[in-house]
C-alpha cells in the first residue's frame, strides 16, 4: 500500500464528473487500499478518487473513532437512491480544503447502493454523520465541493485562502 498525494482546491481536477468503474481490476483494488491508507494517514473520515487524481467513481469512508476498530466502507459506483425529508446540519471539512469548515444542510438519512471491492452489490441505509460523509464523498464524484453549498462570497474567500496556502507550500 502507498500514501497518495491529496489534491488541494482550487484545482480543476476536483470539478470533473467521474466515470463509472466498468471492471474491478487488481489496479482498482490497489487504488482502494491506497485511498484507505491515505485517508487514515491524513487523518480523515472519507476520501473520493478525484481527490487523489483518479476520475473513477470510488469512495472510501470510515467514521469510527480512533479508539474503535475500523469500520471502513469501500464503495464503487455509489448511487444514493433515497434521501429522507429530514435535514440535518453538520460542520463539514475536507482533505482537499484543509483547515476550512462550512455548515452544510443535507438529508439526515439516505440509502446508497454500491459495489464492494469484491464486486458484490450492497445496499446501505445510513444516518447522521455516516449519511453526511457518504453524500459529501459522492458529491466529489460529480465535481461538487462542500463549499459549493455556501454563499459565493464565503466560497471565494475560502478558495483565495487555499490558493495562498498552495503558494506557501510550493515555496
Amino acid at each position: 500500500m502507498a500514501l497518495l498525494p491529496i489534491i488541494v482546491a482550487p484545482d480543476p481536477r476536483l470539478k470533473v464528473k467521474c466515470q463509472e468503474v466498468r471492471e474491478l481490476t487488481n489496479d482498482i483494488k490497489i487504488l482502494a487500499d491506497d485511498m484507505l491508507e491515505t485517508m487514515y494517514d491524513a487523518p480523515g473520515i472519507g476520501l473520493a478518487a478525484p481527490q487523489v487524481g483518479v476520475t473513477k467513481r470510488i469512495i472510501v469512508v470510515d467514521i469510527s473513532r480512533p479508539d474503535e476498530p475500523n469500520q471502513a466502507y469501500t464503495m464503487v459506483n455509489p448511487v444514493v437512491s433515497w434521501f429522507s425529508e429530514e435535514l440535518i446540519d453538520f460542520e463539514e471539512g475536507c482533505l482537499s480544503l484543509p483547515e476550512h469548515y462550512v455548515s452544510v444542510r443535507r438529508p439526515g438519512r439516505i440509502q446508497v447502493s454500491y459495489l464492494d471491492i469484491e464486486g458484490s452489490t450492497k445496499i446501505l441505509e445510513a444516518s447522521g454523520i455516516l449519511a453526511t460523509c457518504i453524500q459529501h464523498e459522492v458529491d466529489h464524484l460529480d465535481g461538487k465541493l462542500f463549499v459549493d453549498y455556501t454563499s459565493k462570497l464565503r466560497r471565494d474567500s475560502i478558495l483565495r485562502k487555499l490558493k495562498k496556502y498552495k503558494l506557501n507550500l510550493a515555496s
